[in-house]
């Protein structure tokens, strides 16, 4: 070990600090990061990217963990193509394709390297971060540095990653509507439960007069008819002057063809009845908030509903259409959402538990000398989670099978989450079968064990 004075970069009058290095290696320092090497056939090559927004970090190493070369590109074509050119001059061919580390499957530059059918690496963030200590116990951090540590990775450890799937640009496509369609319905959500809040603080009367029946105390404020109302009538003074008449062609406008004067009556009887007030300044301020939160909601639900109709349409299109659809509680935009998470690719899962395990579906087992406790999964593909909630409750809800699995999980003390749970990760696995095979859902195999026995004719 050599001790070496360093300067720390500050103003004048600061000591300079102390780092020791280890030695050099005088193999690597004949290595030019700006020169090509020759690389032998027996020489295994790899690429780290450390993107960022307007430029990206690469290094290559080789077998032996040596740097081949490094460079900084802009995100644009030529920097695309000079990344192509080092990974050629590195030795890279269609047959032989240097594999290349990333931490994120998004973006220009990895929709640029998988059309190059390369095997593309996305490494969570998290795990640079743990690989990254193995070599810094300061903490130091570059983009040079985070370019090697990915391109490390793939040496030591690609056995122990997943690289991207090959799905087609189809399977993508529905990712991507689904996926949006998704999020706008999240985002409905919460513009609802935001209006729903602020009504309770000044407009009570009106959470009253759209109230579901059975006295539960929940409003739909995303359906027609409410978003319409409240438009005519965004404060309890408005409230207390609309007509049934107006109310009735707001009605109309947002859809409704029948009983829409029925209905109007029993809006305005409540929206009429007397209910506590804020001052009339602050009553007219939150009524405008309450338009501006109508907006937003209008347009998520607007969102919402084109995002739908449009991962539908595209998945029609798609030839797993007839076998996703075949099952019981799968319906054209929840089969949007599986296709859309699972993919297309048939070699990305190697057996049915890692796509449980993927879904968030088979539990965790966690033991410790004699402590042996299994838990839910925290770590998973949430949309794929999120929609087999919904996949299982609707399974659920219908005489079958299913219905009976889901009751016998009870009667064994299952919570209903932690059964539906346990449903999904059933079904998600007769899902991957099914894909795997080609055929269409059997509940005969599904379930054998709850499949009519034939009764013995008599003798």
């Amino acid at each position: 070990m050599r001790v070496v004075r360093i300067a720390d970069g500050s103003s004048e009058g600061r000591p300079a600090s102390l780092v020791i290095r280890a030695p050099r290696d005088p193999a690597r320092e004949m290595t030019s990061t700006n020169s090509r090497p020759e690389v032998g056939e027996d020489l295994r090559v790899f690429c780290g990217i450390d993107w960022a927004e307007r430029h990206h970090d690469i290094a290559l190493i080789g077998q032996d963990g040596g740097l081949i070369a490094k460079r900084r590109i802009n995100d644009g074509p030529d920097g695309f193509d000079e990344l192509t050119a080092m990974l050629t001059a590195a030795g890279d061919s269609v047959e032989d394709s240097i594999p290349v580390a990333i931490e994120t499957p998004r973006g220009l530059l990895v929709a640029a390297l998988r059309a190059t059918a390369r095997p593309v690496f996305a490494i969570n963030p998290m795990a640079v971060a743990r690989y990254r200590e193995r070599h810094s116990f300061a903490r130091a951090k570059s983009d040079h540095a985070d370019a090697m540590t990915l391109a490390n990775i793939l040496r030591t450890d690609s056995h122990a990653h997943r690289k991207m799937p090959a799905d087609t640009d189809l399977a993508q496509a529905i990712a991507v509507l689904a996926r949006a369609a998704q999020d706008a319905i999240w985002r409905r959500t919460r513009a609802t439960l935001e209006l729903r809040s602020l009504l309770r603080e000044y407009y009570p009367g009106f959470l009253t007069a759209f109230a579901r029946a059975g006295g539960s105390g929940v409003t739909n404020l995303a359906g027609s008819d409410a978003r319409h109302v409240l438009a005519l009538a965004p404060s309890p003074a408005a409230g207390t002057r609309i007509s049934v008449a107006r109310i009735a062609a707001a009605l109309r406008r947002g859809g409704r063809k029948r009983g829409a004067h029925i209905r109007a009556a029993a809006i305005a009887q409540a929206l009429h009845a007397p209910q506590l007030r804020q001052p009339p300044l602050i009553e007219q301020a939150m009524s405008r908030q309450a338009l501006a939160l109508l907006t937003t909601l209008n347009a998520e639900c607007d969102n919402a509903e084109q995002l739908g109709q449009a991962s539908i349409e595209a998945f029609r299109s798609h030839p797993d259409h007839t076998i996703i659809t075949s099952f019981p509680g799968l319906g054209e935009l929840t089969g949007a959402r599986i296709l859309g998470e699972l993919g297309d690719d048939r070699a990305r899962f190697t057996d049915a538990r890692a796509v449980k395990a993927y879904a968030g579906s088979a539990p965790v087992t966690r033991a410790s000398g004699r402590n042996t406790v299994i838990m839910r999964r925290q770590v998973k593909n949430n949309r794929l989670a999120a929609v087999g909630f919904v996949w299982a409750f609707a399974t659920m809800a219908r005489t079958g099978p299913p219905k009976d699995h889901y009751d016998q999980r009870r009667a064994h003390g299952d919570r209903h989450a932690a059964a539906l749970r346990h449903l999904f990760n059933r079904m998600i696995g007769q899902l991957h079968h099914c894909l795997q095979t080609r055929r269409s859902y059997d509940p005969v195999k599904a379930f054998p064990e709850r499949a009519p026995q034939p009764q013995p004719s008599p003798a």
